[in-house]
């Protein structure tokens, strides 16, 4: 296939197929009831296929093509608060083959580095499949060297076993927590290693090299040369996934809700001693605007948090509470600094879950029953991948 081809595909777009099926909610429970299991659902719908050619596109068995990325530029006076286009345009990453078929077993042929992890979810059962891992080379592995379970607590509620934030910041380890242990799954020579950890573990979180897991309501850390773990003072619902470049220094949560002191960002020093608390603010949010609640994880980058949550917001059409956003925080002050108002008109409810930052300061987000790239600085929302619907944990970019 020639180029010219191959632009005339990539330029193909559907218009957006609305989810009719509430994503996990597991997550808008955890600000609201501290001890109890988060129950999980039934990951978002998937969106139809978008056609022939764009199908036969995400399938194909090459590596992909080397698409240049468009050059961010800033843009001082894009507007506070965003909306994404009716029509989402292609943005030609390296993560649009998450939905591509499996080639090869992990055991067989592991790889160098692995761009993301994926589990896919049945929309319809929430069923979970196997995990399966993007290589660097464009291609897709399952992961076979372990037998994952889901993550269920004392009651028996269960959930999948990947979570957001199981891949390691350069792509080469992968974490996931199970009743009991942590299973450490190495993807570049597919080694396995297991660490008892007594209790209902859930969260897994890496901070660097440095592993973070947690149970219900407690956070530990654990050293993986000798298998202790030490306790956190840090909500391991809330806690955010640390910058890469920062992975020593200090931690951050985002969390609360109106019976709990209010929403704020709070900063736990890596020296140790009280953490600071900052409310979060409307910041440079137009009047009428703010982020009531926060779900799924939070990553940091810099000063700056991505976080999804629910917002009131306030236009000609009057006042929408509850309606689903992207935020951009400030760590330091708690201000909300960016909004990307997603609505709440035919939207699944928990729907947009926030899986990262990319090098040039884009947030990688969960659209519906795909992947989605928001640019703060301008405004632009593209498709990664239009059709993943199941769980991601994406490397650092």
């Amino acid at each position: 296939m020639n180029e010219p081809e191959l632009t005339r595909l990539l330029t193909r777009t559907a218009a957006e197929i609305r989810p009719t099926r509430p994503a996990e909610t597991g997550w808008e429970r955890a600000g609201r009831v501290r001890r109890a299991r988060r129950a999980a659902g039934a990951a978002a719908v998937a969106v139809f296929l978008l056609g022939g050619g764009t199908t036969a596109l995400l399938h194909r068995s090459g590596p992909p093509p080397a698409a240049p990325r468009p050059s961010v530029t800033s843009a001082p006076s894009a507007p506070v608060v965003q909306r994404p286009p009716d029509r989402l345009g292609q943005a030609g990453d390296p993560l649009g083959r998450l939905g591509d078929r499996v080639a090869y077993r992990l055991s067989d042929r592991p790889v160098s580095r692995a761009l993301a992890l994926y589990q896919p979810v049945d929309p319809d059962t929430g069923d979970a499949g196997p995990v399966r891992v993007l290589g660097a080379d464009g291609m897709v592995r399952e992961l076979d060297v372990v037998t994952l379970a889901p993550t269920r607590d004392a009651e028996g509620n269960e959930a999948a076993a990947l979570k957001p934030g199981s891949l390691s910041p350069d792509g080469r380890t992968a974490a996931f927590a199970q009743t009991g242990e942590v299973v450490v799954v190495g993807l570049t020579d597919g080694g396995v290693r297991r660490y008892p950890l007594a209790g209902y573990l859930e969260h897994v979180v890496w901070a660097g090299d440095r592993l973070l897991v947690g149970d219900d309501d407690t956070a530990y850390e654990l050293d993986r040369r000798t298998g202790s773990a030490r306790k956190l003072p840090v909500d391991p619902w809330t806690l955010v996934v640390p910058d890469p470049a920062r992975a020593a220094g200090d931690l951050f949560t985002v969390g609360g809700w109106s019976g709990d002191g209010g929403l704020a960002v709070r900063r736990f020093p890596a020296s140790g001693g009280a953490p600071e608390r900052r409310p979060v603010t409307a910041g440079k949010l137009p009047p009428g605007h703010q982020v009531n609640e926060v779900y799924g994880r939070g990553w940091q980058r810099g000063d700056r948090i991505g976080q999804a949550g629910w917002t009131t917001t306030a236009g000609a059409a009057g006042t929408t509470i509850g309606a689903e956003g992207v935020a951009v925080l400030d760590a330091r002050t708690g201000a909300v600094t960016r909004l990307l108002d997603l609505g709440r008109e035919d939207r699944a409810k928990g729907c947009c879950e926030v899986y990262g930052w990319t090098a040039d300061g884009d947030l990688l987000l969960r659209y519906d029953a795909g992947l989605a790239r928001w640019r703060p600085e301008t405004g632009a929302v593209d498709w990664v991948a239009s059709d993943v619907p199941g769980r991601l944990s994406i490397a650092a970019r």
